[in-house]
């Protein structure tokens, strides 16, 4: 009886996936400071556990080198999807609802994240991140 009450009281993502994510950061050239707008700092490379709910900005500096900044975002992803739907399937409106507020359905993007300082002077090479626009596609009008 115990166990059933565990398991409806807990989001099934929640369980599986857990509410924090690795997110893992490279960056050159070596020596490279990066901060996060969240408060986390490391060099050159390093894997932050973040809480799947958390967006936030890095930025990457070295002296003698152009700073970067990449916004990392989160989207539901498969597995997170998955999770919804054990839940939605055993009836777990109670899972539902702590997979969504413990952000337990979603991960973040970009992870990796691939980051690569332009010495000063040189025009910066823009992050890829997947989501740009295609040249077809109209910008958005505000």
């Amino acid at each position: 009886m115990a166990a059933a009450s565990v398991g409806l009281l807990s989001g099934c993502g929640s369980i599986t996936r857990g509410t924090s994510e690795d997110v893992t950061i490279n960056a050159r050239p070596e020596g490279t400071d990066i901060r996060t707008s969240n408060g986390y700092q490391c060099q050159t490379s390093c894997v932050l556990k973040i809480p799947r709910k958390d967006t936030f900005t890095i930025t990457a500096s070295k002296p003698g080198y152009q700073t970067e900044m990449v916004q990392v975002t989160t989207e539901v992803s498969g597995g997170g999807a998955a999770g919804m739907a054990g839940n939605i399937l055993a009836g777990g409106v109670i899972g539902i609802g702590v997979d969504a507020a413990t952000g337990a359905v979603l991960d973040h993007t970009p992870n990796p994240v691939n980051i690569v300082l332009e010495p000063d002077g040189v025009p910066q090479i823009p992050v890829r991140t997947g989501k740009e626009r295609k040249d077809d596609e109209a910008a958005p009008v505000s």
